[in-house]
């Protein structure tokens, strides 16, 4: 697989309520999800708290290291809604109401019957120089700067902003996958599945602890971006299931002898 060829990103999470355990994330999970499908790799996620100096370190170091960065939380109406400003300071530019935004909350806000009010303005507040990000469910947009996209806390309005940022993006060939159902439990497997993962660096292989009330088994997913390289691991993985297999039936019938 070429490097060049391969599209990265980085995810920042955004809020106090994340790490007080108040909030359980639920953007982590789809976006990876969504990235998948976008041949896009999901390499790092990070939660930080509601502080401009932490916000700012984190972005700076995902967005120089990942093509691109996306970011939930932090861009509400409150006091303690500090990713704007955040994200302006580490790119060095200022903060504004942008006019877009203000006239999409006036208009919105106008048809609802609602003061447009100080506090509701500053969802109308963004980097600078950002394009917007469409928020079908609740108007407010997002925003993109640079690779950085901006966007709620809120799962389904970060969802509906996703949905609207995904087409946009670039993405490397998609990564493909494979299911092979193992019936041994992950303490069987351990070992030789290790070693078959070592064998194939060009795939991922992941194990999913299944139970149906009376025994343990696994799903084995293999992923890649090429077919070759996941149906030569495939073949590895079907060989070590047989493997087990004969060793636990050799061992049941050395206990029955012995019992005979």
């Amino acid at each position: 697989m070429s490097m060049a060829n391969t599209f990265t990103a980085g995810m920042l999470a955004i809020g106090d309520e994340l790490l007080s355990g108040r909030t359980k994330d639920k953007n982590i999970g789809r976006l990876a999800e969504m990235l998948v499908l976008a041949g896009i790799d999901l390499k790092e996620v990070r939660i930080v708290s509601d502080e401009q100096d932490a916000i700012v370190e984190a972005l700076n170091a995902l967005r120089a290291r990942y093509t691109y960065v996306f970011t939930s939380g932090g861009i509400g109406p409150t006091h303690d809604d500090i990713t704007a400003d955040a994200v302006s300071a580490a790119f060095g530019v200022a903060c504004i109401h942008d006019p877009d935004a203000m006239t999409l909350l006036a208009e919105m806000y106008a048809r609802r019957g609602m003061e447009f009010s100080e506090a509701r303005k500053r969802m109308a507040r963004m980097p600078e120089g950002s394009r917007h990000i469409a928020n079908p469910v609740s108007t407010a947009p997002g925003f993109i700067i640079g690779n950085v996209h901006v966007m709620a806390g809120v799962p389904s309005v970060f969802e509906a902003m996703l949905d609207n940022v995904i087409p946009t993006l670039e993405g490397g060939a998609k990564l493909l996958s494979v299911t092979v159902p193992c019936p041994f439990g992950e303490g069987d497997i351990g070992t030789p599945l290790a070693a078959v993962q070592k064998n194939h660096p060009a795939t991922s292989i992941g194990s999913y602890p299944q139970f149906d009330g009376v025994k343990f088994s696994t799903e084995l997913v293999i992923r890649g971006r090429e077919m070759i390289a996941i149906d030569a691991a495939k073949a590895d993985v079907e060989d070590m299931i047989t493997s087990i297999a004969m060793d636990k039936e050799q061992k049941a019938q050395e206990i029955g002898g012995q019992v005979a």
